[in-house]
């Protein structure tokens, strides 16, 4: 079986078409974006300097707080897969600024699939 080749443009890519997490994976390009029930979004660029003040201090007070607890913290950019109604294939991925999971379980090698905790 041949791999896939990946998509280095975005502009390659057919609005119409309804995505998965799977195509996700395969996208080279520099835009970030979301998929949200198959659909892509395109993210806004690079946040503010302010912005980034308070997600690291946000992201260092979390950690300290769930250090000797079962959860994990993890800053963006980290994968969510949310899982929707009566479908099969991940077809929403979002990367929260800061998210914390308790359920272990929940964790693979790319990120989080279902909801964190918090």
């Amino acid at each position: 079986m041949k791999a896939e080749e990946p998509i280095v443009a975005y502009e390659s890519l057919d609005q119409s078409k309804s995505y998965t997490y799977w195509d996700y994976l395969k996208w080279q390009f520099a835009e970030r974006i979301e998929l949200i029930k198959g659909k892509i979004f395109k993210m806004s660029p690079a946040p503010l300097r302010m912005h980034q003040k308070i997600s690291i201090s946000l992201s260092s007070a979390l950690f300290s707080k769930f250090l000797d607890k079962k959860c994990e913290v993890y800053p963006a950019p980290f994968d969510v897969r949310l899982p929707v109604p009566n479908n099969d294939k991940d077809t929403t991925v979002v990367q929260p600024d800061i998210c914390i999971v308790c359920d272990l379980s929940k964790l693979d090698e790319r990120g989080c699939n279902g909801a964190p905790d918090l």
